[in-house]
């Protein structure tokens, strides 16, 4: 049986999509014959990206078609490495329609779909419901996403969407360093996207929240690690507030940074309203973390008050009285580790085995 894996990124970008793909492919590649072969097709990625899949495959193979942002590229690829597949996973409701041709060119074709959040909190079009009713399972990877999808297609059989939540990459270590009490200088890390499409992720709220939290807390640091073209907007939203050294935009970092960051932080926090799931949760908490979410989208479904603390959101008052609850009354890291452990990769990858062969 070939396999073929489309999505928008692999390592084009290192938001959640990309970084739970990259995993996606890899469970695909393990779970493989010998005999078997496995593809995936990248619309954005870009230039020679090999060295970067034999480090997260090992020894597995699979053919990688990167298409350079080319919609028309992208399909035709699609299509034409389809006609040999019997099974075909789309990462994005944006690509189905592309699964949906495949299907009609390769009738022995079986295809599903990755529903990751807001992209299919929303109206469908009517390509987009033909497409959504042919797929054989609808992975959901938070159950709050699985009744908005129900909500917005009444016609879905229910039994097709399933729940696999997402997973983190084996690398972070459950565990390995313990949630321990900040005192007067809590370092409280940010690690999102900070992009003007995007408003809805908090950000701006942890900095509105940082003069409260400072009174709390003389020392506390706000570490925000990732870009975009609201970072201007953001820094300026620092220096209206006089917060200075208070407030660290970190840009972009490598993996590396980004675990040192994970590892001395004191707490994570995204206040995010539209949240279909939150790696970066995960990935706070397998260094032992608490993390503060909203209480919204499919965040409630990772953090809870027994690993961290939910806020209303775009309430900046509550977010300083949790951030001060974190600090004085540290989360057990045992709980925190028990609560990784579920969403392990191994959990991950043997549930999307059994989906996939139809249990």
């Amino acid at each position: 049986m070939k396999t073929l894996l489309i999505c928008p990124d692999l390592f084009n970008a290192e938001g959640g999509i990309a970084r739970i793909m990259r995993l996606y492919l890899r469970s695909l590649c393990e779970q493989a014959a010998p005999d078997d072969r496995i593809g995936c097709v990248a619309l954005m990625d870009s230039g020679d990206t090999s060295a970067r899949v034999r480090l997260l495959l090992g020894p597995q193979q699979a053919r990688i078609d990167n298409c350079e942002r080319s919609r028309v590229g992208f399909l035709f690829i699609v299509l034409l490495r389809s006609l040999g597949c019997r099974r075909l996973v789309c990462g994005h409701l944006h690509h189905l329609i592309v699964a949906r041709l495949a299907r009609i060119i390769n009738p022995r074709l079986d295809y599903y779909l990755v529903a990751h959040g807001i992209e299919v909190w929303r109206p469908y079009s009517l390509l987009e419901r033909a497409a959504l009713r042919g797929a054989r399972r609808i992975f959901c990877v938070s159950e709050y996403t699985r009744r908005q999808m129900l909500r917005f297609d009444t016609s879905l059989a229910p039994e097709r969407l399933v729940v696999l939540p997402n997973t983190f990459d084996p690398g972070f270590r459950a565990g390995s360093a313990p949630a321990t009490a900040a005192g007067l200088h809590p370092r409280i890390l940010v690690v999102s996207r900070l992009v003007n499409s995007d408003p809805y992720k908090g950000v701006d709220l942890m900095i509105e929240a940082m003069p409260a939290i400072l009174r709390q807390f003389p020392g506390a640091q706000l570490r925000i690690v990732g870009g975009g073209d609201a970072r201007p907007h953001l820094e300026k939203l620092a220096r209206d507030r006089a917060l200075g050294e208070a407030v660290r935009f970190l840009g972009l970092v490598d993996d590396g940074v980004l675990r040192e960051e994970y590892q001395s932080c004191d707490l994570f926090a995204l206040p995010s309203r539209k949240e279909g799931f939150g790696l970066v949760y995960l990935e706070a908490m397998s260094y032992g973390k608490p993390c503060l979410a909203a209480r919204a989208g499919g965040a409630p479904e990772v953090v809870d008050d027994q690993v961290g603390a939910l806020v209303e959101y775009g309430n900046t008052e509550q977010i300083a009285l949790a951030v001060g609850n974190l600090v004085r009354h540290p989360r057990n890291p045992a709980a925190i580790a028990a609560r990784v452990a579920q969403f392990s990769y191994a959990n991950f990858s043997a549930r999307l085995a059994a989906l996939l062969d139809g249990k």
